[in-house]
């Protein structure tokens, strides 16, 4: 019998704030603000964590990571993720690949994305052609092309054994 593959979607939204950087896959990035968040407010962990836990039928980061509990004020995203991954073990359910959507105005990213690539490809216990992340902008539209705050969207393919 062959694994079965299951897919999920996750999306995460952060406004900015005062501060003078922003968390991006594990990486800090110099910014001319932070991000509003319980958390380290790492958008783009944020909705892999929810792709993931959709795929593997977990419900969601909130479930898991509640943002009025004040065990995570501060936490880690890469922590969360680590977490999410050894519940995927749990159940059977191995990564096989991730898609990451990051989109904001500012700051640029372009320069930083082997790096998100390489702490995710670590997290999630896979090779890092099996991570992407890309970035866009929304041409100065809507809340991010305000430079109100930014989004992320993430695709993740598990593998469950039978």
């Amino acid at each position: 019998m062959t694994a079965a593959l299951r897919i999920g979607h996750g999306f995460d939204v952060h406004a900015f704030e005062a501060g003078d950087h922003v968390m991006l896959c594990g990486v800090r990035i110099p910014h001319t603000q932070g991000v509003r968040a319980h958390s380290d407010g790492d958008v783009a962990l944020h909705a892999l964590c929810d792709a993931l836990l959709g795929a593997a039928g977990l419900g969601d980061i909130g479930e898991h990571f509640p943002d009025d509990d004040a065990q995570y004020a501060g936490s880690s995203s890469r922590a969360l993720l680590c977490e999410v991954v050894a519940q995927l073990g749990e159940r059977g359910c191995r990564v096989s690949n991730v898609d990451i959507t990051i989109i904001a105005q500012a700051p640029r990213l372009a320069e930083y994305r082997a790096a998100m690539r390489e702490n995710v490809a670590c997290d999630l216990r896979v090779d890092t052609h099996r991570v992407n992340v890309k970035a866009t902008t929304t041409e100065h539209l809507g809340f991010a092309g305000r430079k109100e705050g930014m989004a992320a969207f993430a695709v993740a393919l598990l593998l469950q054994e039978p």
